[in-house]
C-alpha cells in the first residue's frame, strides 16, 4: 500500500467530525492492505493514524523538518518501505550520527509528494491528532476485519498492542484472535481510575460499599514472574527489569512459579514515609542503581497466578488471591467499608502517613485492563489533573533565561485534539526551571511566536488548582483557578491526560 492512501485518509479523517465517518474511513483503508495480504502496513497504519511510530522515538525532532527537499512529483513510496527507513533513521549511531540521521530523512522526504511529506512532518512532529482515538480505531479495525468490537478490545487490552491486533485480525480473522491472550512475559495495559471528589462521593458512586486503598506517591509498575525469570514493565509498558532489583527480589520470595501483579514501588524514608516522587522516578531514569535510594514494592493486584487467569473475577476475589500470596508487608493498607466517616478516617490516616490520597474499588467490578474504569476511583484532598504542556514562555527578571510559564492542554474525547485551559508558572523549583529549559528546548516544534516556544505535546504535567470557571478566553470556554505544578509526570503519555469531560465536572 502507498504512503499516498494513508495520508489521503488521514486528511479525510482529520477534516470529518463524524465518528462513523472517520470509521468507515479507516477500516476501507484497512481493508485494502488486507486484500494485499500486507499484515505489516495494517499494523503501521493503525500506528501512524494513531498519532505514533512502532518504533516509539527515532530521534528526529523540529529542528530536522525546518529545511527539506523539493517534493516529488508522483507518489512512488510504500508504507512497508517508510516504516523500515524510520527503522533505519533510529538505529543510526555513534560518532556523525545527527549528520547521517539528517541525510536520511531528506532522502525520505526527497521521495515524498507534498500531501505525503505534510503527513510525515505531523506524523514527526507529534501533531498528527486526527480523532483517531483507540475507540474510534478498533471499531474500525472491527469493521475491516467483520468481527465484533468486543472481541478486538479484547484482544488488544491482553495484548497492549492495537497495532499488532489489527494486523492479525484484519488479515487473519477471528483464528488469529486466539493468540491474543493473558500471557505471562507479555505485559497488558494497566486498569486505570476516573476521579471521585470525595470518599462520600466514591462510596455513591460504587453503590455504596468500596474496598478503600491507600494511594501510595510512587511509580506503578506491572510484574511478570516465569519459574525464576521476573520482567517489570512501567504502565507504558516499558520494559524496565534492570533498574528495579528489590522488585525483582521481592517477587521470587513469593509461593508462586507463575504470576501477573499490579504494584508500585515507592522509594521510601527510614521513618516509612515516602520520599518525594522525583526520587522514586529517579530510579527509573538511571541504568544503574547502586548510587541511588532503594526501592519498596507494594502489591495491589493479581491479574494472573500459576496458569489461573484472575481478570474477569471480581475485586474480592482477586484480593483473596492476592493476600494468599503476598505478605502484609507488601501489601497495601486497605479498609472494606459502607461508612463515609469510616471512609475518611482512612483517607486522613493515609494522609498523615505522607501518601497523595485512596483509591476506591467496587468489590465486584472485574479488572478492565487498558481502560479507564468505573470501578476504580481515586480521590485526593487536592484536585489534581494530568495534563500536557502546549508551550511554554521564556522567563523574566530571576527566571530570565530560563523556559518558565507553561500552556496547559486537556485532551478533547471527540476530536482527539488538546484543548488550552490556562498558563501557570507557580510550584516551579529552581531544579525544575533548570530541568524543564533543557526540556523544552528539546521539544521546541516551530519558531518562537514572541516570547512563547511552541512545543510537541508529549510532556506530561500534574497541576492542582482550587477550581475550575468558565472563561471565554481559552477555546474550551472554562479556565483553572490558581493552578501550580505538583510535577512532570514522565511515567505518564499525552494520551493518557485527562479529557476536557473531566475538567468540565469541576464547573461550579
Amino acid at each position: 500500500m502507498l504512503l499516498a492512501d494513508v495520508a489521503a485518509a488521514s486528511t479525510e479523517v482529520a477534516a470529518s467530525s463524524a465518528r462513523l465517518a472517520k470509521i468507515d474511513r479507516i477500516a476501507t483503508l484497512l481493508a485494502r492492505a488486507a486484500a494485499d495480504g500486507d499484515a505489516q502496513a495494517v499494523a503501521v497504519t493503525v500506528s501512524w493514524l494513531s498519532g505514533e511510530l512502532p518504533q516509539r522515538q527515532i530521534g528526529v525532532g523540529w529542528a530536522a523538518l525546518r529545511s527539506l527537499p523539493p517534493p516529488a512529483a508522483t507518489a512512488s513510496l510504500t508504507v512497508d518501505e517508510v516504516d523500515d527507513r524510520f527503522g533505519a533513521i533510529k538505529a543510526v549511531a555513534g560518532k556523525g550520527s545527527q549528520a547521517t540521521r539528517a541525510g536520511l530523512v531528506r532522502d525520505l522526504f526527497g521521495a515524498a509528494t507534498e500531501v505525503e511529506q505534510k503527513f510525515l512532518r505531523r506524523l514527526l512532529s507529534g501533531e498528527l491528532r486526527q480523532g483517531a482515538l483507540t475507540g474510534v480505531m478498533a471499531d474500525a479495525v472491527a469493521r475491516a476485519a467483520d468481527l465484533p468490537a468486543a472481541e478486538i478490545r479484547r484482544a488488544a487490552m491482553l495484548a497492549g498492542n492495537l497495532p499488532a491486533v489489527a494486523a492479525a485480525a484484519v488479515t487473519g480473522g477471528r483464528s488469529a484472535l486466539a493468540e491474543f491472550r493473558l500471557q505471562v512475559g507479555r505485559p497488558v495495559g494497566p486498569m486505570l481510575a476516573q476521579t471521585a471528589t470525595s470518599v462520600a462521593d466514591a462510596l455513591e458512586r460504587l453503590g455504596g460499599t468500596a474496598v478503600l486503598e491507600a494511594k501510595l506517591d510512587g511509580a506503578r509498575v506491572q510484574i511478570h514472574r516465569h519459574g525464576t525469570e521476573v520482567s517489570v514493565y512501567t504502565r507504558s509498558l516499558d520494559d524496565v527489569t534492570h533498574r528495579l532489583p528489590e522488585v525483582v527480589e521481592a517477587t521470587l520470595a513469593l509461593p508462586a512459579t507463575d504470576l501477573i501483579a499490579d504494584a508500585e514501588a515507592i522509594a521510601l524514608r527510614p521513618d516509612g514515609r515516602p520520599h518525594p516522587f522525583q526520587v522514586t522516578a529517579a530510579r527509573f531514569g538511571r541504568k544503574d542503581p547502586r548510587d541511588l535510594d532503594p526501592l519498596s514494592v507494594f502489591f495491589f493486584d493479581l491479574l494472573h497466578i500459576d496458569g489461573r487467569d484472575l481478570l474477569d473475577l471480581s475485586t474480592e476475589e482477586r484480593f483473596g488471591a492476592l493476600d494468599a500470596l503476598v505478605p502484609p508487608s507488601h501489601r497495601v493498607d486497605r479498609l472494606v467499608t459502607a461508612d463515609a466517616d469510616d471512609a475518611q478516617a482512612f483517607l486522613d490516616r493515609t494522609l498523615a502517613a505522607g501518601h497523595e490520597g485512596v483509591m476506591a474499588k467496587s468489590p465486584g467490578a472485574p479488572y478492565e485492563a487498558g481502560r479507564r474504569g468505573a470501578g476504580w476511583l481515586k480521590v485526593k484532598p487536592v484536585h489534581t489533573l494530568d495534563l500536557v504542556v502546549l508551550a511554554v514562555e521564556w522567563g523574566s527578571g530571576r527566571r530570565t533565561g530560563k523556559l518558565s510559564n507553561i500552556h496547559l492542554g486537556a485532551r478533547d474525547p471527540l476530536t482527539g485534539e488538546f484543548v488550552m485551559l490556562g498558563k501557570t508558572f507557580k510550584g516551579m523549583t529552581d531544579a525544575m526551571l533548570e530541568w524543564q529549559t533543557r526540556r523544552f528546548t528539546d521539544l521546541a516544534d516551530g519558531p518562537t511566536d514572541g516570547n512563547v516556544v511552541k512545543v510537541r505535546p508529549e510532556q506530561v504535567v500534574e497541576i492542582a488548582f482550587d477550581g475550575v470557571q468558565r472563561s471565554s478566553r481559552y477555546p474550551g470556554g472554562m479556565a483553572l483557578r490558581f493552578a501550580r505544578v505538583v510535577r512532570y509526570r514522565d511515567d505518564k503519555t499525552s494520551d493518557e491526560v485527562d479529557t476536557t469531560d473531566t475538567v468540565r465536572a469541576f464547573l461550579g
